[in-house]
């Protein structure tokens, strides 16, 4: 399928956990690439800030409002006459938040169930990014980062939480799988410099990729 033969434009998804380097990499793709960047909606979020300092209170508030923007932007995204790169996808918002937050016991057996079906729902009207690039890095190096980036809403982040959601990432990427095509980088060295070769590398492989041969690359 080429690019003239599609409904829409393609995208790029990226996924990983908090500190990963996403929305660094996002930034730098969409520059490379000519194409539109797609961010998280964490400095505008009315429930972050709340999250981090009581989540047994506002898990479930703040999984539905990024599952509600996440929603939105991917349907802006499909909708859009230009190729696209994200920031997180909307499957890393059930598979991996909103599962961790259920196992801690953050949210109820009844949130969880309500959230995964309005999740279910939402899926019979997107259709999957053309690939999926995830970052990992150990969990030090995620919280060094997210120490030295001085995010006020992140300083009460738990290492066990984010131990639990790596551990979620390495298991739902495999599954990932079969959802689209995905490729797999690790950030653990990749400074601001190592950034920019990380993002070569990357287009590398996409425009390798044989299952990517339509998208319209720079």
């Amino acid at each position: 399928m080429n690019s003239s033969e599609r409904e829409t434009q393609p995208y790029l998804a990226l996924a990983g956990n908090i500190g990963v380097g996403k929305t660094t990499m996002t930034t730098l793709l969409a520059e490379r690439l000519d194409w539109d960047p797609w961010f998280e909606p964490v400095f505008d979020n009315p429930y972050l800030d709340d999250f981090y300092a009581d989540m047994h209170r506002w898990s479930f508030h703040l999984q539905i409002f990024f599952l509600s923007k996440r929603f939105e932007a991917q349907k802006q995204i499909l909708d859009n006459m230009r190729p696209s790169v994200q920031d997180r996808t909307i499957y890393e918002d059930v598979e991996i938040f909103a599962r961790t937050l259920h196992k801690q016991g953050f949210m109820s057996d009844r949130e969880y169930e309500n959230y995964s079906s309005l999740f279910q729902c939402m899926m019979e009207y997107l259709r999957p990014p053309d690939a999926i690039v995830y970052l990992r890095a150990p969990v030090d190096v995620l919280v060094d980062r997210i120490s030295t980036r001085g995010r006020d809403s992140e300083k009460t982040i738990a290492r066990a939480y984010l131990e639990e959601l790596n551990n979620a990432y390495e298991g739902w990427i495999e599954r990932a799988k079969s959802i689209t095509h995905v490729l797999i980088f690790d950030t653990a060295e990749v400074d601001n410099e190592g950034a920019e070769a990380l993002a070569d590398r990357i287009i590398a492989h996409l425009r390798a990729s044989p299952q990517l041969t339509f998208l319209p690359f720079a």
